[in-house]
This record gives structure tokens, sequence and C-alpha cells, in this order.
């Protein structure tokens, strides 16, 4: 094993973190900006409005994340009335087509985790918010989300890792991203080994640092809920 190869060429894999990085950051806001709403939608009685969110969820919940990809990269651009849309600027873009359909699959993800989360809301605190003379979005805003968003959280940090992961794929388009940086120095080196064990460390790095992060939010969003500490409370026995 040589891994001078890998430091002389750290700078592709510093470019390709730099991409994964944007790739995967701006996929989650969006997708969670999207998620939201589709998600307290999804909790009506309405199966009008249901059913073209259900289908939304199903297709990118059920087909992989690599088709999803060559669908949005390679497929619209067969269609004669996309090339001479205003769009075709953008879809003719790697990034792009990649942020797309990060942004589309983790939406989807999230939409289900969020409404399960929704629905997990105890009875009482709906309750009491009616009570109080909130409305619909007074008690979403203060009362349901922010009561969602702590159950949904240790689900949601799946989520982030698995979008992570699944950014990988986006070397298949031609983006530089941790992956893509090891098939260029594999490709120049033919050092197999070397190359994808340095990007398997990568990921393994932005990972456990997510798992740190979460675990710090869960830690203050959760504190009401950890036990008290008796010990200080405790008062001396008399001897």
């Amino acid at each position: 094993m040589d891994f001078s190869i890998i430091i002389e060429n750290i700078g592709v894999y510093f470019e390709g973190l730099q991409n994964t990085l944007i790739l995967v950051s701006i996929s989650l806001v969006v997708g969670l900006v999207l998620a939201i709403p589709l998600a307290v939608l999804r909790t009506t009685a309405s199966a009008v409005v249901q059913a073209p969110i259900r289908a939304f969820v199903y297709f990118f919940r059920g087909t992989p994340l690599l088709v999803q990809m060559f669908l949005v990269y390679y497929g619209f651009g067969q269609f004669e009335l996309m090339r001479e849309s205003f769009l075709w600027p953008l879809f003719k873009e790697a990034y792009f087509c990649a942020l797309l359909t990060f942004s589309l699959n983790t939406c989807a993800y999230t939409t289900e985790i969020i409404r399960g989360a929704i629905v997990a809301t105890p009875h009482g605190e709906v309750e009491a918010a009616i009570a109080s003379g909130m409305s619909r979005f007074l008690m979403l805003r203060r009362i349901i989300l922010p009561s969602a968003f702590r159950r949904a959280l240790p689900a949601y940090s799946n989520e982030i890792i698995f979008m992570l992961h699944g950014s990988a794929l986006a070397s298949v388009i031609t983006i530089i991203d941790i992956t893509g940086a090891a098939r260029i120095v594999n490709s120049r080196f033919y050092s197999p080994y070397e190359a994808f064990l340095t990007a398997a460390c990568f990921y393994m790095a932005i990972t456990f640092t997510i798992v740190f992060l979460v675990r710090l939010l869960e830690k203050k969003w959760h504190a009401h809920l950890l036990p008290a500490d008796h010990g200080a409370a405790e008062t001396e026995a008399p001897s």
C-alpha cells in the first residue's frame, strides 16, 4: 500500500468533500422545507389532498435513488419540449440534476417521518391547545410541530446519514464528490484500495460528526424527559 499518492492528491478529496457537503446540506434543507407542509397535509382527512402526496412519497421511496437520478439527468433530455424550454439550461447541468433528485428523495422520506411524529402527538396536548382557543395554524406552530420535531429527531438523523451515503451516486453523473475523487485517484494510479479507503474515512468522519451533533441536539430538546439527579437533592441521613 502506498498512501503517498493520497497525500499528493489530497486536494482532489477536499474538492469532493466540499461538493458533497454542499449537495447534502442544500438537499436536506430544501427537502425539509417541502416536507413540513406535505406532512401536515398527509394528516388531513381529505383523500383528494392525500392522493397526490401519497403517490409522490411512494414513488420516491419505492424506487432506487440511482434510477431516479438517471430519470432526471438522462430522461428529461430526450424530450424536445424540455430541450426547447427555459428549464433546459438547468436540467443539462449534472449539479442541478443531482440536487433536484436528492431534494425530492429526502423530501419523500422526511414527509413520512414528520407525518408519523405528528400522528403520534399526545391527544392531551391537542385538547389543551383547543381548550386555550388556539387556531389550527397557531396550534401547529406552537404545539404540534415542535413536539413532532422532538420525536422525529432520531429517525431524521438516520435520514441525514442515508442522504450522505446516497450522495455517493452523484459521481456517476460526472460530479466530483468524495466518491468521484476516489475514482479519479484510482484511474490515475490504479490503486483502488488506497483511493476508496480514503473516501471511506471521509464518509466516516462526516457520519460521526453528524451523530455527535444530533446527540447534542437530542440532549437539549429532550432535557425535560431525562431523569432528575436525585443525588444533589437528597438530604444527608442523620447519624
